[in-house]
């Protein structure tokens, strides 16, 4: 059986943590982030991969920075591992690390690579509407996820699945999908391909891209934008100078809306005319409906400024919203 050390943060590498134990793989220590400071309190707070190592009672190491750190490597070579296997650690490995175990260092990655390579390829695969992704299994070298392709796994996006859902049904595939590398690398048997040139990135999301562009953004980039940015950060706009979270919405075309709203049809022939942004309907029944580029923005879960995440409905029962109001680009 491998002899392994393990590198990883988040709980997408939880999973893949608890699946090479599962398959009985010898972890010889688990590397991991510093723990962070959290919530109002700013209480030190260990990684889902230290909690669990805890748990399995795995050495664990905490390196504040890997490059140059020759104590760090030392201890890493002296623990003489056949494979390291890195899932969403969050730092980028030096060569002096690459180099230590016999068979290399595997990475998984959560996208078919060559595509989005990067910080944050689940989130992209959301945010611009594809159908499929999936996971990538790899020999790390020097780049940044540009190392031969060992096995990949295909997984559909469903329309309304968001980076939180998809993120937890990839963690699991992750899984399964390293225990399968591991397998054919013990047998001497693992492909090894090539990415080649074409290539696309994910970079790290930023904090101004969760802001609605109602005159720019299509009403089907707007749902992906709050499909992609959940749970991570709340997607919002302004409504009379408060800030308002959309945490789950549904885009229409502007057919579905008037035959679902008998009494708006009177309107139709008006609705190209009026502004992006502006409210159609809110009502507690009914829904909040926003006049958006190439149809209607269904709003089912908002959060106003200072409040808790709510269905609709209930927002609408505490908050009066007048059809004809107009959301704000900017503050």
């Amino acid at each position: 059986m491998l002899n392994i050390i393990f590198m990883g943060t988040p709980d997408f590498a939880e999973e893949s943590l608890k699946s090479l134990m599962e398959a009985k793989y010898n972890i010889l220590a688990v590397v991991t982030n510093p723990d962070k400071p959290q919530g109002r309190g700013m209480k030190l707070v260990a990684s889902p991969v230290k909690q669990y190592a805890i748990e399995k009672n795995i050495p664990v190491y905490q390196p504040e920075k890997v490059r140059n750190n020759l104590e760090f490597i030392e201890e890493m070579k002296k623990l003489n591992p056949d494979v390291i296997c890195v899932v969403a650690y969050g730092k980028i490995l030096p060569q002096e690390i690459l180099d230590i175990p016999k068979l290399g260092c595997i990475n998984v990655h959560g996208s078919l690579l060559p595509q989005y390579r990067g910080a944050a390829p689940i989130q992209w695969a959301v945010l611009n509407g594809d159908k499929t992704t999936g996971v990538t299994t790899m020999y790390m070298d020097a780049g940044m996820d540009t190392g031969d392709i060992i096995l990949k796994e295909e997984v559909a996006i469903g329309e309304e699945e968001t980076t939180g859902e998809l993120w937890e049904a990839l963690s699991k595939v992750g899984g399964e999908i390293l225990v399968k590398t591991l397998k054919l690398i013990e047998e001497g048997s693992a492909p090894r391909k090539p990415q080649g040139d074409e290539y696309s990135m994910a970079p790290m999301l930023k904090k101004e891209m969760a802001q609605i562009d109602w005159e720019n953004q299509t009403v089907s980039q707007i749902h992906n934008l709050v499909r992609g940015l959940n749970p991570i950060m709340g997607v919002y706009t302004f409504l009379e100078g408060k800030k308002i979270k959309f945490w789950k919405v549904k885009a229409l075309k502007n057919e579905e809306f008037l035959q679902a709203y008998e009494e708006m049809k009177e309107y139709a022939y008006k609705l190209s005319d009026i502004m992006e942004g502006t409210v159609l309907l809110a009502e507690e029944k009914h829904g909040l409906y926003i006049k958006a580029k190439e149809g209607i923005l269904q709003v089912l879960e908002i959060q106003g400024e200072n409040a808790k995440r709510m269905q609709v409905s209930d927002f609408l029962r505490g908050t009066r919203i007048m059809a004809g109001t107009v959301l704000e680009n900017v503050h």
